[in-house]
């Protein structure tokens, strides 16, 4: 059985449900059609979670023109990152630019999948340690575990899965003990993660009613990303992470790639989210394709295309 909501064939996203429940029993149609415009559901199947504000390295997903999700230790993968520009692969629509790609050339080659694979289950077997763990300090089982969930501006993705901020579910946020970060803050403080912080939502975007109020003034990211707490901290976990070589960052072999690069050499579409460089002070948005021109991966901010009205409206400039 499919998700509760799922991305069909047609790549349209689409759902399954069933009537509500009415207590503990079946909901009728006499029960749960609530009024003209409002039915209540249950859902039918499962739910994914996409953890919001971090991008861990893919365990599988889709070849150029495939359909079906490939495991990244596949064979097939280490051909295709080996030289994701070779002759023959489908072209990129729109082009990709040149200083991109030689960028992208320094990191792809040979071992680039073996390296992306490697780190993919050490953020899997992370997160999993984390959930099993959290089950046994509350005294839970498979039945009975529960898990917290914090949404913001955007619900669900292309996938179906939800977005959102996820932590265990305690009653009392103090007892059996105090209740840890979400699991999404737990990976970036172990640097298992690459932090991906997509406008509005995360702090202190989402927090506002409306998106006009969640606009950063021209000038003002630096200040933003270093006084709002949930933000700076997320920021520091980054930093000391590259710094003490642990995790993506370990020394050895840090990752090459990172997820989204993966994703859109696949897809053979550049990116297309503008960005704002966290560390400065400036009014310029930068263009999707140079958005590897900022180094440290948490002082990147992206803008989703169709918000970027809003911020030019607000002062800020695109990059010619």
């Amino acid at each position: 059985m499919p998700d509760s909501i799922h991305q069909a064939k047609s790549g349209r996203t689409v759902g399954l449900v069933g009537l509500g429940l009415r207590g503990a029993a079946q909901g009728t149609p006499g029960q749960q059609v609530h009024d003209g415009d409002t039915i209540v559901v249950r859902a039918i199947g499962n739910f994914g979670v996409r953890l919001l504000a971090v991008d861990a390295p893919e365990i599988s997903f889709q070849l150029p023109g495939g359909t079906q999700f490939i495991a990244i230790k596949d064979p097939r993968w280490e051909t295709f990152l080996t030289d994701p520009f070779a002759p023959g692969l489908p072209p990129f629509k729109p082009a990709l630019y040149k200083h991109l790609i030689a960028d992208l050339k320094i990191r792809a080659g040979a071992g680039a999948a073996t390296n992306h694979a490697k780190h993919a289950d050490v953020a899997k077997a992370a997160l999993l340690k984390e959930v099993v763990a959290d089950r046994g300090e509350l005294g839970k089982t498979n039945d009975t575990m529960q898990f917290f969930l914090s949404f913001a501006h955007d619900i669900v993705d292309r996938y179906g899965r939800l977005l959102c901020y996820i932590n265990r579910d305690q009653a009392d946020p103090k007892v059996p003990a105090p209740r840890p970060g979400t699991y999404n803050e737990r990976l970036l403080k172990l640097g298992l993660v690459s932090p991906y912080f997509i406008w509005p939502n995360i702090d202190p975007f989402r927090k506002q009613d409306e998106l006009t109020q969640a606009v950063l003034k021209p000038g003002k990211a630096n200040h933003v990303a270093t006084t709002e707490p949930a933000l700076a901290s997320a920021r520091a976990s980054v930093a000391a992470a590259r710094q003490g070589n642990v995790g993506l960052f370990g020394g050895a072999d840090p990752l090459r790639l990172q997820p989204f690069e993966v994703r859109f050499l696949a897809r053979r579409q550049p990116p297309d989210r503008w960005v704002i460089d966290l560390g400065k002070g400036d009014d310029v948005l930068i263009r999707p394709q140079n958005y590897y021109r900022i180094s440290n991966l948490e002082d990147r901010l992206y803008i989703p295309p169709e918000f970027v009205a809003l911020f030019v409206e607000a002062g800020w400039k695109r990059e010619p």
